[in-house]
């Protein structure tokens, strides 16, 4: 890719415990590797448990999210297809007692303030959990990642013992609500809009037009 500044963006809505966001990311590599012209891509964070999410932040597992056995086995097949079709290797097609709050807080801060960082730690979280199936909601997990990423030596603690943090993801995740964001990942350039993890050429019809 050219080094010099980018022209166009994509926004891309995202959550990290979402394989089919995983998948997308792959995709959107492979769009890339053809894509002559820099492309600013854009984060946001999105919370797909957010139903069933406590006022505490933490996951209520009892509340009904209107998702069968069946619902989810017809996940998993579509994954392992999608990993095929991008060449993708995952340790697992599912993972739903893992929860990415504290992940997206971390992330989303780390856009803000080191943004030379972001990339690698926010690439990170989503390999971590999809590549090599660790737990990215566990503390430690998330520390190590951001120490590979080049983070400052403690960042992750000092933002998950800062309440502002948990607000700023929560007002992020209401922002992409009130953009119409009902389900991720969600690909954005200008009023154009392509959902699910679409192969690279039809991000290339969404953002070039071709």
């Amino acid at each position: 890719m050219s080094e010099t500044q980018a022209t166009e963006q994509v926004l891309v809505y995202a959550d990290y415990v979402c394989p089919f966001c995983y998948l997308g990311h792959a995709s959107l590599d492979q769009y890339l590797e053809e894509r002559e012209e820099p492309l600013d891509i854009d984060w946001h964070p999105f919370d797909l448990r957010a139903q069933q999410r406590k006022p505490d932040g933490t996951i209520d597992n009892s509340v009904d999210n209107g998702k069968d056995e069946e619902y989810y086995e017809e996940a998993r097949q579509n994954v392992r297809r999608l990993a095929d079709e991008y060449d993708v290797e995952m340790a697992q097609e599912l993972r739903k007692d893992v929860d990415s709050f504290d992940a997206q807080r971390v992330a989303f801060r780390a856009r803000e303030e080191h943004p030379e960082s972001f990339g690698a730690f926010h690439r990170g979280v989503f390999d971590a959990l999809w590549e090599d199936g660790r737990d990215i909601g566990d503390h430690d997990v998330l520390e190590d990642i951001a120490t590979d990423a080049g983070l400052p030596e403690g960042f992750v603690a000092e933002t998950l013992a800062d309440e502002a943090s948990a607000e700023a993801v929560e007002d992020a995740f209401a922002a992409a609500h009130e953009r119409g964001i009902t389900g991720v990942p969600t690909f954005l350039h200008e009023e154009y809009a392509a959902r699910g993890a679409v192969p690279p050429e039809q991000l290339q019809r969404l953002i070039e037009g071709v």
